[in-house]
């Protein structure tokens, strides 16, 4: 039973951070891995093994996502990693997602700000974008790249924009 607990916890701490990205706030958080690690003091939970959450528009992949609290117990961070660390969004309005990949892929929850670490692409509408590092601003739909990566070679800043219609 308190396994049981455990779990519903940890799907609920999931629901905030997907549902300031989801276009219905009120689909169900649905979530698949092979292990979860739930740590209430630290305010963590850590899934593990090809990870895949889903809430309405909104998918975030991985092979680990970690899911932080802060201080108030509100979510803070959702942190994915992986070869190839996948997040998606369906902006309202928007015909086609955004989509990101990278090795390491942050959402900063009261910021609305995506990170993508490492090997990072980032699709909007046909607009492409690649480097070391991208930044996403949700709400203002600014995209910031940079070359750097932590302990890493630069990796070129890369862009494809189509010309509007």
């Amino acid at each position: 039973m308190k396994a049981l607990i455990y779990f519903y916890t940890a799907l609920f701490a999931l629901a905030l951070p997907l549902s300031a990205l989801a276009q219905n706030s009120q689909a169900p958080v649905e979530v698949e891995a092979d292990r979860l690690d739930l740590d209430q003091r630290a305010g963590t939970a850590v899934y593990s093994g090809n990870v895949n959450i889903r809430q309405g528009e909104m998918q975030l992949r991985g092979d680990r996502v970690e899911i932080e609290r802060n201080d108030a117990g509100e979510l803070s961070r959702a942190t994915s990693t992986g070869e190839r660390a996948y997040l998606r969004h369906q902006p309202a309005g928007q015909d086609s997602p955004t989509e990101g990949w990278a090795r390491r892929i942050i959402y900063h929850v009261a910021e609305r700000r995506v990170e993508l670490i490492d090997q990072a692409e980032l699709t909007q509408q046909e607009d492409k974008f690649s480097g070391g590092r991208l930044e996403y601003f949700i709400d203002r739909e600014v995209i910031q790249a940079r070359s750097d990566v932590d302990g890493r070679e630069p990796q070129r800043i890369r862009m494809t924009l189509q010309p509007e219609q």
